[in-house]
């Protein structure tokens, strides 16, 4: 009977490059990005404004108060339980120095940083990987019990896989530190298996990022929602003023009614988008496509996939190489969203790339 999952020690895989990231593969800024995970068109007007009227109060140092009660308002949590930090990056810095574990266990394919930041802090971290033939599916039955800090992405990136909140939950142990990644969690439309306002999940720490939805990523601005004395932890770990004015404005910003509908709407034609995508591609007999997508994103597998992908840059468009994600190999393409018009344009030119590397129909 076959493991839904396999289960590894991370220092025995070192062929994948863990701090590669989408943003390496449109550096040269001439080609249509699909390897970055960013919303299009964003910031704002509304929130340039908000950020440069923060500019007015540089003199004075970063006072994280008012955002950091917005940010618990946003979530019904008192403020005692929200962390500030300069983007997700930073946080998985703060959770890998600030907390004591002595088994860490990232189930992957996920985003590479939590694992990076681990090994970097002198940690020895396991794997858990998710299979294809599964869905990227997780069962929590698969993480190791003795695990003392698990991490976990929801909806998961690269997969696009959003886990059932439920079985998230069910990864809770005492003794043990649950660390949910949603990112991406504010592009699904109404967020239904969001844990960022639990407090009924002993050990959940939520990393939350604003830089995706709303084109901040030069910015840095994110935040973490655990139980007072976690953050207390982490808060330790942290420089001073780890969070510039301009970044604070912003994430206040980011809390209001207004941007809180506007990012809804947004969440709505993504998800369109991404069906418009999804259909597209079910076109390509070479394209097998992780079907169950629910991010701003959606991982399929080619065969010579790193092969399409040099092509497809030949013909102006960037697509995230998958092989550098624990569980892919050179046979995967991450794909983000983009309204119909790009999404047309980049099909086009995927059939070119497939018909010039003469790519077969993927079995299996």
């Amino acid at each position: 009977m076959n493991s839904p999952a396999d289960f590894h020690d991370g220092f025995r895989d070192d062929f994948h490059d863990l701090r590669h990231h989408g943003d390496a593969e449109v550096r040269d800024g001439r080609l249509t990005d699909l390897a970055v995970n960013v919303r299009a068109g964003t910031p704002p007007v509304w929130l340039r404004e908000r950020i440069a009227e923060s500019l007015l109060s540089l003199a004075a140092y970063p006072d994280g108060r008012a955002a950091r009660e917005a940010v618990a308002a946003r979530h019904g949590l008192p403020a005692e339980r929200v962390l500030l930090t300069a983007g997700a990056a930073e946080a998985f810095v703060l959770l890998a120095r600030g907390l004591r574990a002595s088994r860490p266990v990232v189930v992957h394919p996920q985003f590479t940083e939590p694992e990076a930041a681990l090994r970097d802090a002198g940690h020895a971290v396991e794997r858990v990987l998710l299979r294809a033939e599964d869905g990227f599916r997780l069962d929590p039955a698969v993480v190791p019990e003795s695990a003392d800090l698990v991490i976990v992405g929801n909806p998961t990136n690269p997969t696009s896989v959003l886990h059932p909140a439920d079985d998230l939950a069910r990864l809770a142990r005492p003794g043990r530190i649950l660390v949910v990644d949603e990112a991406f969690m504010d592009a699904v439309p109404g967020e239904p298996e969001a844990l960022a306002s639990r407090t009924d999940v002993p050990g959940l720490v939520v990393l939350r990022s604003l830089t995706k939805t709303w084109g901040l990523a030069g910015l840095r601005i994110g935040y973490v929602l655990a139980a007072p004395e976690t953050i207390a932890d982490l808060e330790r770990a942290q420089p001073l003023w780890p969070v510039a004015t301009p970044a604070l404005a912003a994430a206040e910003a980011c809390m209001s009614p207004r941007a809180l509908a506007e990012a809804a709407a947004a969440a709505d034609r993504i998800a369109a988008d991404r069906a418009h995508l999804l259909a597209g591609l079910a076109e390509f007999d070479e394209v097998r496509m992780v079907t169950e997508a629910e991010g701003p994103f959606v991982l399929v597998r080619i065969e010579r996939a790193d092969e399409v992908r040099g092509r497809l840059r030949t013909l102006g468009f960037a697509a995230r190489r998958g092989d550098t994600f624990p569980g892919l190999d050179r046979h995967w393409l991450r794909l983000a969203v983009r309204d119909r018009p790009t999404t047309n344009r980049f099909l086009q030119a995927l059939d070119q790339a497939l018909t010039g590397v003469g790519a077969t129909a993927v079995r299996g």
